[in-house]
């Protein structure tokens, strides 16, 4: 999907979002670092999902394929570095805050970006940006006010004669900056090891099912929080109480149940309640069977008369 999506109101509490995306990947030999998958994803498609909330996206690279809408943007002349890749984007916003990423984050989740917003807001800073966990600063992983680079993006243009091939550094030095750390959101992947390390982490056990379930609603166009603990329960109820195969089917047709009704997280929930008397019952049938022919079921059983 490469079509994109109007500026919003620029607002206090409205950001954009700018993803730069078009780096030449040399620690990865030149692959299409921003296509390289982890969990199933592209990389550029995870950063997009965390930037969601955005007024206006944009990425600075070559058009492709992307599972949200964007707007797309190119510094001149394309490889003129970060900077340069920055001011292209930038032109193509208008919210009074910015959050800044690379397309390259496998971790950054929406959250993250929350936070970064958070205390952007409630400071009087220019910008707030993570650290890695040696306490480098991840630039790329930021929300800015877009005042301030700006004006610092045009001073260093015109003490430099232009953008290219400055670093970013000069754009941070610059500018008051708060900082955050968080290991995780700001693991980023430069190299085939950071991808295998991604790639690896997403399937250890405390992170594979959440990390599933998102790649899952992601690929069918899904934007549904639900209770994944309700339909756990009615999947283990539903293999127990009735047969295994019962509990993905079951768990079918609650999710086709609630689409059916046009409902949220509350009708999963309610379709699921349902569901999961049903299999109580039929389980309670089951055990008053097993007792015998002809045995009372337990609510109605009398004690002998004598």
């Amino acid at each position: 999907m490469t079509a994109y999506q109007a500026p919003g109101d620029s607002g206090v509490d409205v950001h954009d979002a700018v993803v730069l995306a078009g780096g030449a990947a040399r620690r990865l030999g030149g692959a299409d670092k921003p296509g390289v998958r982890v969990g199933g994803r592209p990389l550029l498609d995870r950063v997009l999902a965390a930037c969601s909330s955005a007024a206006t996206t944009v990425v600075v690279a070559d058009r492709r394929a992307t599972a949200r809408p964007v707007l797309w943007a190119r510094e001149d002349p394309p490889g003129a570095g970060p900077l340069a890749a920055l001011d292209a984007g930038l032109r193509q916003t208008s919210a009074a805050y910015v959050v800044v990423l690379s397309a390259d984050l496998p971790f950054l989740d929406e959250e993250t970006v929350r936070r970064l917003l958070a205390a952007l807001r409630s400071t009087d800073s220019e910008g707030v940006l993570l650290t890695d966990p040696d306490g480098r600063d991840q630039p790329l992983v930021a929300a800015y006010r877009s005042a301030a680079l700006r004006r610092e993006l045009a001073a260093l243009g015109a003490e430099h004669g232009g953008l290219a091939g400055l670093p970013l550094r000069l754009l941070t030095g610059a500018l008051d900056l708060t900082r955050i750390t968080d290991p995780v959101a700001s693991f980023d992947c430069d190299t085939w090891d950071d991808i295998a390390a991604a790639r690896a982490r997403i399937r250890e056990h405390g992170h594979v099912l959440d990390e599933w379930i998102s790649a899952v609603k992601e690929e069918l166009g899904i934007d549904l929080d639900v209770d994944t603990g309700i339909l756990l329960d009615l999947a283990r109820d539903a293999a127990h109480n009735v047969t295994r195969p019962a509990a993905p089917l079951t768990t079918f047709l609650v999710g086709y149940a609630a689409a059916q009704a046009k409902g949220g997280p509350e009708a999963v929930a309610e379709a699921a309640r349902k569901a999961t008397a049903l299999a109580l019952r039929w389980s309670e049938e089951a055990e008053e069977a097993s007792s015998g022919p002809g045995a009372a079921p337990a609510a109605e059983a009398r004690p002998d008369a004598g």
